[in-house]
């Protein structure tokens, strides 16, 4: 959609939510031009999946497409062999060339659940930084200095703390500070993690006489629990293509003081609806409009309302959903955390044995108290959790 807004309006949409804007005045200045303007967001393939922790870039992205700016979504397929070193208190594992490839099919697949496909540019910085050579990274290099990276948090207490810095680490913000001069770009956006990064590349641009882009960064959203960033690897995330039934149950699961948080965050909605919403004072209703909204953008209205009523059947009420999977496990028998793993209950048989361990498994009803083996004849229903159901046949 385009927005028709004054300036005021347009300023107040995009640093919705946002934690800073450096410079508004600048802000200001460029949206007043009336020129489209082009947005600048890199994004390196490090993992496969999106969660909605990523989604609040995204969408701030998508804000700007609103505006009638250009998006350049850029895949750091380049800067990826380097291993970005934010928030890292090590130097950062370097990923093959076939896994970049891998992840950036992936996350084009993904982030289009969100933005216009229509109106993003999808590039990848190798396509410049390939071509600037030895001699231009030398000459890139040559235009900052080591103190100054010494200024950042991470490279500081590495380095006060004995901690080896790479000397390629110190390549990475060198080299997105290019991808801006080479896009010349009018603005771009990151995570508040990324703001030494970000920071650089206004200094980088002036190196060669352009206009330093406007920085926004958004916040690092908290997970299910509250406390930590979203991540997998704490599984305290809602991945962007899980089940409809699944993500309801997780969105259903976090408190009311993150919910209004991930209504500013998650949803296109203004300041001013969602605090009229938690005014109604039915956290219950609101949450489960949270869950309805996340899930019609990520699949479909059809498949929210199913999710809406599952959670009502499984969770309310207590039934077992009638569209569970079925899964034929192999010769009897078998350990129950490798059948849970085989037939993808779950994603390893750690997190089988973990949720064993926790009380939350069960076969027809009854809980399990150990990893034990399992066998038939006949079938049964597995329980993992509060949401995931299957049938059991075996052969």
């Amino acid at each position: 959609m385009n927005l028709d807004l004054d300036i005021a309006e347009q300023i107040a949409y995009l640093t919705k939510g946002t934690v800073d804007a450096i410079r508004v005045e600048e802000l200001k200045k460029k949206l007043e031009s009336g020129k489209k303007l082009k947005v600048k967001v890199g994004f390196d393939p490090s993992a496969p999946d999106i969660h909605l922790g990523h989604t609040v870039l995204i969408r701030k992205m998508k804000h700007f497409q609103d505006l009638g700016h250009d998006v350049v979504f850029l895949i750091g397929d380049f800067t990826g062999l380097i291993g970005d070193p934010t928030g890292k208190s090590k130097t950062r594992p370097q990923l093959t060339r076939e896994e970049i490839n891998k992840n950036a099919e992936t996350y084009k697949e993904q982030v289009f659940k969100i933005l216009d496909p229509e109106k993003t540019i999808v590039d990848f910085n190798s396509r410049w930084l390939g071509e600037l050579g030895s001699e231009g990274l030398i000459r890139l290099a040559s235009r900052y200095t080591v103190a100054r990276m010494l200024e950042r948090d991470d490279f500081k207490k590495r380095y006060a703390s004995g901690q080896p810095i790479g000397v390629h680490e110190f390549l990475y913000p060198l080299a997105q500070a290019y991808d801006s001069v080479f896009l010349k770009a009018d603005f771009e956006l990151g995570g508040t993690d990324q703001l030494f990064n970000l920071l650089v590349g206004r200094d980088i641009m002036r190196e060669y006489d352009l206009e330093p882009q406007v920085v926004m960064t958004t916040p690092l959203l908290e997970g299910l629990d509250g406390v930590d960033k979203m991540s997998k690897s704490l599984d305290n995330y809602v991945g962007v293509t899980e089940p409809p039934t699944e993500m309801f149950g997780k969105l259903m699961s976090i408190s009311d003081e993150l919910m209004w948080k991930y209504y500013e965050h998650l949803t296109d909605m203004s300041v001013q609806s969602i605090e009229a919403l938690n005014a109604q004072g039915d956290p219950m209703s609101a949450k489960m409009g949270l869950a309805k909204r996340i899930i019609t953008d990520f699949h479909s209205a059809a498949a929210a309302e199913d999710a809406r009523r599952n959670f009502d059947a499984v969770i309310r009420n207590k039934k077992i959903p009638d569209d569970i999977p079925e899964h034929e496990a192999g010769p009897a028998p078998v350990q129950l955390s490798r059948l849970m793993a085989d037939a993808k209950l779950v994603s390893s048989r750690n997190e089988a044995r973990r949720l064993i361990q926790q009380g939350a498994v069960s076969i027809d009803g009854e809980r399990v108290s150990e990893d034990r083996e399992v066998s038939g004849p006949g079938e049964f229903v597995l329980k993992a959790g509060k949401r995931r159901f299957l049938k059991v046949a075996f052969k």
